[in-house]
């Protein structure tokens, strides 16, 4: 039962430093992207998926890595 609340605390920790993230991106990286790479267009919602992606893939790692295989 304690490995299954420290996963669920790990989980919790994660998706709490990921909403930090995408806090920070929203306000101050997609702007100054936006205005540099897409200023005619305004594709948000593409720099938003990047970010959503990069914080996905970041997420799992560190979770494959600080989880360790289960011995039978």
């Amino acid at each position: 039962m304690g490995d299954r609340i420290r996963m669920f605390a790990m989980f919790g920790l994660l998706g709490f430093i990921a909403g930090i993230v995408a806090n920070f991106t929203a306000i101050y990286v997609i702007p100054v992207l936006s205005t540099l790479v897409f200023p005619a267009i305004g594709l948000d919602w593409i720099l938003s998926g990047f970010a959503g992606a990069f914080l996905t893939v970041l997420l799992v790692t560190v979770w494959a890595y600080v989880t360790s295989p289960s011995e039978p």
